[in-house]
């Protein structure tokens, strides 16, 4: 059984920027601690990936797992699934949602929902649903404020 958990930060830059910094996925490995490779394999007419291969390296959680995306047409929403169980997971389904502020800068919003093929007591996989989403939402940021770090 899935759970959905949601995380929200805000960061300092427009939803235009945090977007690229997203639909980056080469650079992924660049500044996302566990993503060790990524691979797009499928593009949308448009240049956007439809569909990633990300390599994984958590220490306790290594994975291989390829992901479709889809996206609004103004990129406020950059949803995802998992298009095979993998050896770690049995399904994922995820999104960034993206809400421009008065100030410029940039509400994220991230909910993740992961059913894993392994098992893993309820508390404990919620708090690692917690540090994965926390990490990256926090790994994203420093990101998309780092200057001359995203493109």
């Amino acid at each position: 059984m899935a759970d959905t958990s949601t995380q929200s930060i805000v960061i300092g830059a427009s939803p235009d920027r945090v977007a690229a910094v997203i639909c980056d996925f080469p650079s992924y490995p660049e500044w996302t601690e566990a993503v060790r490779d990524t691979e797009v394999v499928e593009e949308y007419e448009d240049g956007y990936a439809s569909q990633v291969r990300f390599t994984i390296d958590a220490g306790v959680m290594a994975d291989e797992y390829v992901l479709a995306y889809e996206y609004a047409e103004d990129l406020s929403r950059i949803e995802w699934h998992l298009v095979a169980p993998s050896k770690m997971q049995r399904s994922q389904r995820g999104s960034y949602d993206l809400v421009g502020n008065p100030d410029g800068s940039t509400t994220v919003t991230y909910t993740l929902e992961v059913e894993l093929a392994v098992g893993m007591l309820g508390m404990f996989r919620r708090k690692a649903e917690k540090m994965i989403m926390d990490t990256a939402l926090k790994q994203l940021k420093r990101r998309v404020e780092t200057p001359g770090a995203a493109h």
